[in-house]
């Protein structure tokens, strides 16, 4: 069902202050970079690395672009950090289905759209130990994760 760690979402206030000092510190460079008007961020996904499927591992980079955006009050509250944790599958419903059958509260009725044309839904915090997670369909289908820039539509 849940294939891998698809990416680590991290808030922060200036997003290329950040990828900045990721790619000096470790090297990561900016594989891919948007802004998502229905969650209020402009965000760039950092590839970690890659694996044998052409899929990879993404330090996912979020700066809100709107007061009230869900980021823009996890940086009120708690300042700048890892904001969520997210996980492929090459099934988005099933796996929401599966995991929601189980007890955890699935926050979207259906999945919406995330970066690089993925699918994407959320778990509640409280029923994940305290952790928001997401759960990704890569673009195209199946697979588990972001493909990497370059290779999703």
């Amino acid at each position: 069902m849940l294939t891998r760690i698809d990416h680590v979402g991290i808030a922060c206030f200036d997003l290329d202050a950040t990828a900045d000092m990721y790619r000096r510190v470790h090297g990561f460079e900016v594989a891919h970079e948007e802004v998502n008007e229905e969650q209020g961020v402009r965000e760039a996904m950092l590839r970690v690395n890659g694996t044998d499927d052409g899929h990879a591992t993404y330090l996912q980079l979020l700066e809100p672009v709107r007061e009230d955006s869900p980021v823009a009050r996890f940086l009120a509250r708690h300042g700048e950090g890892v904001h969520h944790i997210a996980f492929g599958t090459g099934d988005v419903v099933g796996a929401a289905a599966e995991i929601g059958a189980k007890g955890v509260r699935v926050l979207d009725e259906a999945p919406r759209p995330g970066s690089m044309g993925s699918s994407i839904a959320f778990l509640h915090p409280k029923d994940c130990g305290g952790v928001l997670t997401e759960l990704v369909q890569a673009a195209g289908g199946s697979g588990g994760a972001h493909r990497e820039a370059g290779t999703a539509e």
